[in-house]
């Protein structure tokens, strides 16, 4: 997973940081909300770990402003705020889950599971796109056209259900490189642009819309 980490306290954010990275993930770390709503406004996040009681924007005030904005993306509480109301006010907010410091590695990577587990059943409903046109089956990897199943080589179909699943929001180049060709990727950014003219090919020229210093999405 892409994990971002706002965290202000360097003793707790270090070593958190390191254990995730040792348990396979990525990991970014911003020590104050106002740094972590930019961050997490840039896209491309698995998942956000937010401390509470952070200088700028508290974590709180940080999920509500993305909850607010459309932002999807799953959202853990790590504080040592861990009163009854505290927690309640946070699942409230969108959080996805509630830990309280000090907790232990095995725990937060259990509950990062389960939200994987969340995704993926969210991700096995048919989406449509392209004005109805076009039916994507995340569980079954399939994508029909007009009625007609298209055939897509595994880069073609991860880059459209990147963009199919989040419907509305530009992606960069930098981002799907990330998400589709992994963060270890050495080529182009502009390997990207000749995967969306493949997906148009197939599908249609204006399925995937395009803006300079935006990137790509599907309407």
């Amino acid at each position: 997973m892409r994990l971002l980490l706002v965290e202000d306290d360097p003793r707790i954010a270090l070593p958190t940081a390191r254990a995730l990275s040792d348990a396979g993930h990525e990991v970014k770390v911003e020590p104050d909300g106002v740094r972590g709503l930019t961050q997490a406004r840039s896209g491309g996040y698995d998942a956000l770990l937010l401390d509470v009681m952070l200088p700028g924007l508290d974590g709180f005030e940080l999920a509500r402003t993305l909850r607010a904005e459309g932002a999807e993306v799953p959202i853990v509480f790590l504080t040592a705020r861990g009163a009854l109301h505290d927690r309640v006010d946070g699942l409230d907010l969108g959080g996805d889950a509630y830990l309280v410091k000090p907790f232990e590695l095995p725990e937060l990577l259990a509950t990062l599971r389960a939200i994987v587990r969340r995704g993926e059943g969210a991700r096995s409903a048919r989406v449509e796109f392209g004005g109805g046109a076009g039916l994507l089956d995340a569980r079954h990897r399939q994508v029909w056209w007009q009625g007609q199943v298209v055939g897509f080589t595994a880069r073609e179909y991860a880059l459209l259900e990147t963009l199919v699943l989040s419907k509305g929001r530009w992606f960069t180049r930098e981002e799907l490189l990330a998400r589709v060709w992994g963060p270890d990727f050495g080529g182009e950014a502009r390997v990207v642009d000749v995967y969306v003219s493949y997906l148009r090919r197939k599908l249609t020229a204006d399925v995937l819309v395009s803006s300079r210093g935006l990137g790509y999405r599907v309407p």
